[in-house]
């Protein structure tokens, strides 16, 4: 009887390698490196009230929090393995995706409008077609960067029209405010300080080339700790609950958390929308008709499938999983 039992459990364990990783019992991580970003609310909030330590404590995983400046940075931690999770604009991850990074978005955290072209106070420029010739700051693979790329070819320039200094976000700002460039296509909140403390004007506003906040994750850590990715997305979600219940109350810890001032970090979160955290189609069509201008500027490699790519970054499933469908 034991050695049939033994034999039993050796082809029972068998059996269990041979199946996908998928269907296996999928193991906690010893810890979740997640990023934080005064570009997101969420993350802010998340960071400030433990939710997501909370939960995954009684597996004994830990949670380790790394500061982003910009989607640039988010995805230069995923594709090195500094973090599990970062939070970018959807058309930057979908740069970073092309050029091999193994980035794969799961939710939405926001629909912001957090970038503009702005000018200093006194700029006699008043329109994109104005900045031929001139000095444009910009954070290159941020949504910024591929904000200005689409308004000047909305406007009839490419980048080889003007000079763009890669710079930043905060630098971005700085560099505005202190006239060493003649335009800086900025990112909220850094944006909305720049136009409060300082004056500086927005010359260019498009709200449909804003892409989508996303929270990536990698393909590498979803399909090794698949309830782990849902926990992070419950915690999302109970931060986006918070938010939409506590407005003043968000501006306040958004003020505290990112050290803005009350009203910037207002401002800031009145051009976000939080009604729809689940990705999927809305988010894929809204790539589809940015990505022509990364094939146009010769960011990616030449003859890049990217609808292929769009179909490989976006996964709708955990989101699903945790919040139901729409």
């Amino acid at each position: 009887m034991e050695r049939r039992h033994f034999l039993r459990l050796t082809a029972a364990g068998a059996a269990a390698l041979s199946l996908p990783l998928s269907a296996r019992a999928a193991e906690p991580a010893k810890v979740i490196r997640i990023d934080y970003a005064s570009y997101s609310p969420p993350s802010l909030v998340l960071k400030k009230f433990g939710w997501l330590e909370e939960d995954v404590k009684a597996n004994g995983t830990s949670v380790k929090w790394v500061l982003s400046q910009g989607s640039n940075r988010a995805l230069e931690y995923l594709n090195s393995d500094s973090v599990d999770f970062g939070s970018t604009a959807g058309l930057a991850a979908l740069l970073a995706r092309a050029n091999g990074n193994p980035a794969k978005a799961v939710y939405i955290y926001s629909r912001p409008e957090w970038t503009a072209l702005a000018v200093p106070k006194d700029s006699p420029i008043k329109s994109v077609k104005e900045l031929k010739g001139k000095k444009i700051a910009a954070t290159k693979g941020t949504d910024p960067y591929l904000f200005l790329l689409r308004a000047l070819h909305e406007n009839g320039l490419s980048k080889s029209d003007v000079e763009i200094l890669h710079l930043q976000h905060p630098d971005g700002r700085a560099a505005l405010e202190q006239k060493r460039v003649d335009a800086w296509v900025g990112l909220d909140p850094h944006l909305a300080a720049s136009e409060l403390e300082a004056g500086s004007r927005l010359i260019y506003r498009n709200v449909n080339f804003n892409t989508y906040g996303f929270l990536n994750t990698s393909d590498n850590f979803a399909a090794k700790h698949p309830d782990d990715v849902k926990r992070v997305i419950r915690a999302y979600e109970k931060a986006r609950a918070w938010i939409i219940a506590n407005p003043d109350q968000t501006a306040k810890l958004i003020a505290e958390e990112a050290r803005l001032s009350l009203p910037v970090a207002q401002l800031q979160l009145k051009r976000n929308d939080f009604s729809n955290p689940l990705i999927g189609k809305e988010h894929s069509d809204a790539l589809r008709a940015a990505a022509p201008i990364l094939i146009e500027e010769e960011l990616v490699k030449p003859g890049t499938d990217l609808s292929r790519t769009i179909a490989a970054l976006i996964d709708p499933g955990f989101a699903q999983s945790v919040i139901g469908r729409a």
